[in-house]
């Protein structure tokens, strides 16, 4: 059976095959995409964490074996997911023997070469999304992101994410980097916001409750319009008299005021950018 799917613009068609996977890792990543490809009808073979609990758990769930140790993985896979931390990839794939197999990282800061050494079949299946063990993902709108040392490869990891996404895109190291870095902006850094919001406002004997239809109402808004184009608040207006006062409002908090000032000035310059 073949299906037809849009790549970078491009429609190709691929044919559906069933792979035997192993997940090396056990974490946040590991544990939404094993469970998206397993569900798609490919065979998760086995499970690889150096937390031996973390391995138990993540196997149980999927009814398959797992280990603690590289030297122990199951070598009749066809494709192996490297998803651990990144400064710790490059070891790992070190210590891993696999021939030719196809193996993988799911990195979007670590480049393609650092799996040159394991197989002359190494790519990056970089699935863009914020994971947590907990919260269950639709992987179909998801953003795919794919990379390999050869074409053959390529191939394969391209009906590998079409079976779970209808977004899958081909992407070298440095664009790869450039959107991760961006993602830590619109993700982490947005989260982290959230976060100081809710403990200002419990700090104040308040419910970050409050805030979460204007956050709800403020992510839709991309969806229509460019951010810089409906940005608000005091800043963008320069209300300085709003923004001393705020000021005054954080003195119990020196980190939160220099990041007020930071961000503020910020939208400023940005707005002056596009003045000009």
């Amino acid at each position: 059976m073949y299906t037809l799917l849009i790549m970078s613009g491009i429609i190709i068609k691929y044919k559906n095959v069933n792979y035997k996977i192993v997940l090396i890792g056990a974490g946040n990543v590991a544990t939404q995409l094993s469970f998206t490809l397993q569900k798609a009808g490919h065979t998760i073979v086995q499970v690889y964490s150096k937390h031996p609990s973390s391995a138990i758990a993540l196997s149980k769930s999927l009814k398959c074996a797992y280990t603690d140790s590289l030297k122990a993985i199951d070598k009749t896979a066809d494709i192996y997911i490297i998803a651990v931390k990144d400064d710790a990839i490059a070891e790992v794939a070190k210590q891993l023997n696999l021939k030719d197999k196809i193996v993988v990282h799911t990195s979007g800061s670590v480049e393609l070469n650092v799996l040159k050494p394991v197989t002359k079949n190494y790519g990056v299946f970089y699935p863009l999304q914020t994971f947590s063990k907990t919260n269950k993902i639709n992987f179909k709108g998801v953003p795919v992101c794919l990379e390999a040392g050869n074409i053959a490869t390529l191939n394969t990891l391209v009906s590998l994410a079409g079976s779970i996404s209808n977004n899958v895109q081909k992407i070298n190291s440095e664009q790869r980097r450039i959107i991760h870095l961006a993602a830590v902006f619109a993700c982490n850094f947005s989260n982290h916001l959230y976060a100081i919001a809710e403990n200002i406002l419990i700090y104040n004997d308040l419910s970050l409750d409050i805030l979460k239809p204007l956050i709800e109402e403020t992510a839709k808004k991309i969806k229509y319009a460019s951010p810089s184009k409906v940005q608000t608040g005091p800043a963008i207006r320069n209300d300085k008299r709003t923004m001393d006062n705020h000021l005054k409002m954080l003195k119990y908090n020196n980190s939160y005021q220099q990041l007020y000032k930071l961000l503020s000035k910020s939208i400023i310059d940005l707005n002056k950018q596009k003045k000009q």
